[in-house]
């Protein structure tokens, strides 16, 4: 494991009657024993060691959490891969010495801590305990902490990093994650997550020394400490005032009769986007009574994730069809992504996806700041990014507009880098986004905002009212204007890493050492890019334009009839995610047509596609099964 500053004596008395035979994981065994003051885990090992678990101890001890698309997320519960008291700890006491490093001024400036509402009796993990633990850390090396005293929307964190001047900031939350799951977010000065080499230069120092310090089991300095202190009042006013600088019709919010519902998903956003409405002149949505308040147990939905569309949004479009609300708004459980749903004139419910939402607020944000700009701005001083494996609909709008469109890697920690970068460089950033429903609208927060997307959808909402226009019917117009995008998004789950280095070692690899297919289906493939590598066949150097990202799999296939495809490894969960869209121009008008040239790329019949799948990634096939929403690729 290589940790300093443990003892190498393995034959502590709880090992000398049950060793494992393995001096590797008697080590780490003994050293979570020693470490661990959280009675629940420590439990959990131990019982694992009574039982002979050596298997699950070593799956549990030997490895360690590292840095994804979104920080540290896993499941809660006992070792070292999970998350917990003592992982926390020891992943905070690596920041402290990484920021200290950094920063002379880091007990100036300070750091600061969110947190969500999740919780795990089993395991005692909440997430406000675990904030505590990351607060102790620092407070006890007389680091000043910005320590939110109730739970908050994750884009509070890396808002209040930069309002305040401080060096770092940590959100513990596992966003739309299953239950059982937490994460712990990390976000750099400049407000946004980090990425490399911080994410590789934190793993080192947490290596470095493990053991915990005095002190840092002390969750109760957040209480005693002068050194703490509570940013929520400042932070929650300041922000509802710098929402009000992308607010541009605030006498028809305050005029309209357009009703809205919001859902929160057990989560976070109630209270807060009730004052985002208000900050807008809105009267409040109406919430949904069930989900208004936070639960970690999810008790409503099988899954916390709005993504996920109608089935899980069920409350709100009853309650909404109830109170004659058209548009329903619905926040992840750390309020930083939003889905939207609206009613139309046949009764059906439209759920949008994130790439449609991303061409009606693209189209919001330049029509707004078109007409609020100063008479000597100039368009092409103007930004708006999307990473790569979301819809091209900005660059569309983008090279009829004139202003620029850039893409960059999975994540908002990219995202969120880039935009800073432009805006020291003096350009003006409108909107950036993700497929998966993560809206950044103006540049008060350098992350995705639920918050401020669902205040901006509502008052979009208002204004197309107002021109008898429903959001679906504007969506439609955006594509007539600037070319039907049409895209298809989902996801096989696999929850076995080598089968999935299997199916991706296939592509790179398919009639020969280092080749990939060329056809797929009846289609022919036109380019290869594959970003894990840094290949890309369409550049005369062969070498993809974005950064490598050698930790995640991820290759992108451009069919010759114009159709783009990506599969992909998920960062936070269990998945291959593939994404397949077809880019048209405003004059080719045959949606339908569109749709089934995307479809037939990645066979819509579920219940062949995933054979389809994995006999075109070398994988053997398995017999007829039932088809699911979500397709599970077993281990093989």
């Amino acid at each position: 494991m290589g940790e300093c500053g443990a003892s190498e004596d393995v034959n502590s008395n709880v090992l000398i009657a049950r060793s494992t035979g393995d001096a590797q994981l008697d080590k780490a065994v003994w050293q979570w024993l020693s470490w661990d003051k959280n009675q629940k885990t420590k439990e959990q090992i131990e019982s694992l060691l009574q039982n002979g678990k050596h298997k699950e101890l070593r799956d549990r001890l030997c490895c360690r959490l590292t840095f994804g698309t979104a920080g540290l997320r896993s499941a809660m519960g006992a070792g070292f891969c999970y998350i917990n008291d003592l992982t926390v700890i020891q992943s905070t006491q690596g920041i402290y010495k990484y920021l200290e490093r950094c920063f002379s001024d880091f007990k100036q400036r300070g750091f600061v801590v969110g947190y969500d509402t999740r919780g795990q009796v089993t395991s005692n993990c909440s997430s406000k305990k675990l904030a505590k633990l990351t607060a102790a850390v620092l407070l006890a090396k007389d680091v000043p902490v910005y320590f939110f005293s109730t739970y908050v929307p994750t884009p509070f964190v890396p808002y209040a990093v930069q309002q305040l001047n401080a060096v770092a900031g940590v959100m513990i939350t596992a966003s739309h994650n299953r239950k059982e799951d937490n994460g712990y977010k990390v976000y750099w000065e400049n407000g946004a997550q980090i990425t490399s080499p911080h994410d590789k230069e934190i793993i080192k120092c947490i290596e470095e020394c493990v053991e915990p310090w005095n002190g840092s089991w002390n969750e109760n300095l957040v209480d005693t400490s002068p050194l703490r202190e509570d940013p929520l009042k400042k932070i929650c006013d300041c922000y509802m005032e710098d929402l009000k600088k992308i607010c541009y019709h605030r006498e028809l919010n305050m005029q309209t009769n357009l009703k809205f519902v919001h859902t929160s998903f057990h989560g976070v956003g109630h209270d807060y986007v009730q004052l985002a409405f208000k900050a807008f002149g809105f009267q409040p949505p109406i919430p949904v009574p069930e989900q208004k308040d936070p639960d970690p147990d999810f008790s409503t939905v099988k899954c916390p994730n709005p993504e996920e569309g109608e089935s899980v949004l069920e409350l709100s479009l009853r309650l909404a069809e109830k109170e004659n609300a058209r548009v329903v708004v619905a926040t992840d459980p750390d309020a930083d992504r939003l889905a939207v749903a609206e009613q139309q004139e046949n009764g059906c419910w439209k759920v949008f996806t994130g790439n449609e939402l991303a061409a009606l607020f693209g189209w919001w944000m330049f029509s707004c700041w078109k007409e609020n700009c100063s008479e000597d701005a100039d368009v092409k001083n103007v930004y708006m990014l999307a990473t790569t494996v979301s819809s091209k609909i900005l660059r569309a709008i983008a090279l009829k507009e004139g202003f620029h469109f850039e893409e960059t890697l999975p994540g908002f920690k990219w995202i969120g880098s880039r935009v800073k970068d432009l805006l020291d460089n003096g350009k003006e950033v409108l909107f950036a986004f993700e497929e998966s429903i993560g809206f950044m609208c103006g540049t008060s927060v350098l992350d995705k905002d639920g918050v401020s997307a669902a205040v901006v959808i509502a008052e979009m909402a208002t204004y197309l009212e107002g021109k008898n226009l429903t959001l679906a019917q504007k969506l439609i117009e955006i594509y007539e204007t600037y070319g039907y995008h049409i895209s298809k998004t989902s996801y096989f789950l696999c929850y076995d890493p080598p089968t999935i280095k299997r199916i991706f070692e296939k592509l790179r690899n398919f009639d020969g050492s280092q080749s990939y297919p060329d056809f797929c289906g009846i289609y022919n493939i036109l380019h290869v890019r594959d970003i894990t590598t840094g290949y890309d066949s369409s550049q005369p150097n062969k070498k993809s334009v974005l950064p490598v990202s050698k930790s995640s799999q991820m290759i992108t296939f451009t069919f010759q009839n114009g159709c783009v495809a990506t599969l992909r490894t998920s960062g936070t969960e269990p998945k291959i995610k593939y994404y397949a869209e077809m880019c048209a121009l405003p004059e080719q008008r045959s949606v339908a047509g569109l749709h089934a040239r995307v479809e037939r790329c990645f066979w819509a019949e579920k219940s062949v596609r995933r054979n389809r799948f994995l006999a075109w990634c070398g994988i053997p096939l398995l017999p007829p099964w039932r088809p699911k929403p979500q397709l599970t690729v077993p281990a093989c």
